[in-house]
């Protein structure tokens, strides 16, 4: 059973990573900011935070299922 869940983890760690890393990275943004001085380019913040979320869930539910408990 804790083999199972490490891998659940391992593999939802690696989902939000990709996430995240699509989101910033790959992906076209999501909104443009114009001000005075420039015009950039905002990434879709809902996104990469479900990435980064779904990253340290799974890294902390592989982590916790691969410690030996008494």
């Amino acid at each position: 059973m804790r083999a199972v869940i490490l891998l659940l983890g391992v593999f939802v760690a690696a989902a939000g990573g990709v996430i995240a890393y699509r989101a910033l990275f790959v992906e076209p943004h999501a909104a443009v900011v114009v001000t005075d001085a420039s015009v950039r380019e905002v990434p879709d913040v809902a996104r990469v935070a479900l990435g980064l979320a779904l990253l340290v869930a799974g890294a902390a539910l592989a982590f916790f299922a691969a410690l030996r408990r008494r």
